[in-house]
């Protein structure tokens, strides 16, 4: 257990930074400091109280980031009851199921998803609230939700006739042990699991980001991750909160465009960010200019490659804001070829290793320190790690960890519980890989998808992907498995085609000549037999990976 709890560490942060600027949104540039943020708590607790919201009851919350999604979390948590966050991306019956699932009593969300969503479906709900206005959105019938919410303000000057001061931020005793977040996963496998995070997990994410100085007093962050999944939860909004930094919310993934334009106003002292938008600039800004014309030929000749490569890493770094320590990727598997590319020319980043079992994280390396194609090495004195193999540094075998930062377990599922938490507090991840002697992991691919070869050989799909997904005129990829032989569905980038004037009826060619070049890239037993065209992009999950059960068959 954590010795520090995660209540009284965002209590003692609201007091300490009460003048400090919290949460910002990037859209309307308004900005709460850490004492007008913790006033918006107040009130919220007030309402709670007003309704009858009893400690250990759950409460639903979905939209986009706002300082009002912000606020509800922290207010949910303090005052002792559950938040479920759910990703505003799953679609109107998923979300629906999880309201239900999560067995919630109250709703807060934007008018645009509830818009939506079959109230009247929603079985335990009392009342909806809209994160946009606090108004009401719906109430069940007998309830008296929308007539205390129209008296917040004066339940709030009751209660604080004087003014509300940092000695008033006092939050119930509430043990790390206790259950504070249900986080939906996002239903690769064909349905989602409620991941059970205790304080206690939430703690250990915490310490570690404040201990390794990833944020820290009055530091800034761009924050364009989903709050509602772990990963931007724990790193972009939870580690800020406890420090006294400032968070800027941008609401969603923008283009690759907009983060940069908002880095370049905000110099952002961190970087949390997924693996497509490093992906997506180093195809867009980086390749075009290093594959034509008098560049190419100049990283060809020895020294003067070494000041391209500087300038590239320069423009790049300003990109980001010029002002960060480290970019940390994480959330997807990264492309091995820009990763390469990153780490030759010095780029400061570095991958983890997280899931939303472990609320997120398993692993991390500061980027001085980072192995290329590794996740980082295991949170030291938080967590542990080992691999079920034989050869655990060179026989890849399934990853299993065990710590402060492991779930209590699946909401309602005690079956895919046992399967995934043995009995001594071992996850099996499902994850395969190898662990080096100094706890540094290296991801080969999913146990669930990993094939067998003719002749016994491992092959883990998303490593040829990886290697398919760099050809010209792929766009994204999945390989599997059909009568014995390895096939790559391809989604063709139309978009490139299109610009190069190459039209429809070319495909099959050029498909048959990246069939070609991938299969001197890949160990025979890796080789595709065939390529087959998919006319529309894979069905991806909210978090954007693709759904692999649909195409398996």
């Amino acid at each position: 257990m954590m010795k520090e709890n995660t209540i009284k560490i965002f209590s003692r942060s609201f007091k300490e930074n009460w003048d400090l600027p919290a949460v910002t949104d990037y859209n309307t540039k308004s900005t709460l400091t850490y004492g007008e943020f913790a006033q918006l708590i107040a009130k919220i607790h007030l309402f709670y109280n007003e309704i009858g919201i009893k400690r250990g009851d759950h409460i639903a919350l979905i939209g986009k980031n706002t300082p009002s999604w912000v606020a509800t979390f922290m207010a949910t948590i303090t005052y002792g009851a559950v938040i479920v966050p759910i990703l505003q991306e799953f679609n109107p019956n998923d979300a629906q199921h999880i309201i239900n699932h999560s067995d919630s009593v109250l709703l807060m969300s934007s008018k645009a998803v509830f818009d939506s969503i079959d109230f009247d479906m929603l079985h335990k709900v009392r009342a909806a609230i809209s994160l946009d206005d606090v108004s009401l959105l719906a109430q069940k019938e007998g309830e008296t939700v929308g007539e205390a919410l129209a008296k917040v303000d004066d339940l709030f000057k009751a209660a604080y006739p004087d003014g509300f001061t940092p000695a008033h931020v006092k939050y119930p005793e509430i043990d790390n042990k206790e259950l504070m977040v249900i986080n939906y996963t996002s239903g690769t496998t064909g349905f989602s699991k409620g991941v059970m995070i205790t304080g206690n997990n939430l703690a250990g994410n915490i310490v570690y980001g404040i201990d390794s100085q990833l944020c820290f007093r009055g530091s800034k962050v761009v924050s364009f991750l989903p709050l509602a999944h772990a990963y931007g939860c724990a790193f972009d909004m939870l580690c800020q909160l406890a420090v006294g930094a400032h968070i800027t919310l941008l609401g969603r993934i923008p283009s690759p465009k907009i983060i940069v334009k908002a880095m370049n106003e905000i110099h952002p002292n961190l970087v949390i960010t997924v693996p497509l938008v490093l992906e997506k600039i180093y195809t867009k800004l980086i390749v075009p200019k290093i594959s034509k014309g008098m560049l190419r030929w100049a990283l060809a000749v020895p020294l003067l490659d070494n000041r391209i490569y500087d300038q590239i890493r320069k423009q790049l770094v300003d990109a980001f804001g010029g002002n960060f320590e480290e970019v940390i990727v994480g959330g997807a598997p990264f492309n091995a070829e820009v990763e390469e590319f990153l780490y030759k020319i010095r780029f400061p980043f570095t991958v983890g290793y997280g899931m939303t079992e472990c609320a997120p994280l398993v692993s991390h390396t500061p980027w001085r320190e980072f192995v290329l194609h590794s996740a980082g090495r295991v949170l030291p004195g938080i967590m542990e790690a080992k691999i079920l193999s034989d050869d655990p540094e060179n026989t890849p075998g399934e990853i299993c960890v065990r710590g402060e930062n492991v779930m209590m377990g699946y909401y309602h599922n005690y079956e895919a519980t046992d399967k995934v938490l043995d009995d001594d507090g071992w996850l099996h991840t499902g994850d395969m890989g190898t662990l080096s002697p100094d706890g540094t992991i290296f991801i080969r691919g999913r146990l669930k998808t990993m094939l067998l070869g003719a002749n016994g050989q491992n092959i883990y799909p998303e490593e040829i992907e990886a290697k398919l997904n760099n050809m010209a005129y792929v766009n994204e990829s999945l390989v599997v498995e059909r009568e014995g032989k390895l096939v790559g569905l391809v989604y063709p980038d139309y978009d490139v085609m299109d610009a190069q004037g190459i039209t429809r009826d070319k495909l099959p060619d050029l498909m048959a000549q990246v069939l070609a070049e991938l299969n001197k890239l890949v160990a025979p037993y890796e080789r595709l037999s065939r390529i087959e065209l998919m006319a529309n992009e894979f069905q991806k999950t909210p978090k954007r990976s693709i759904k692999r059960f649909l195409y398996s068959h």
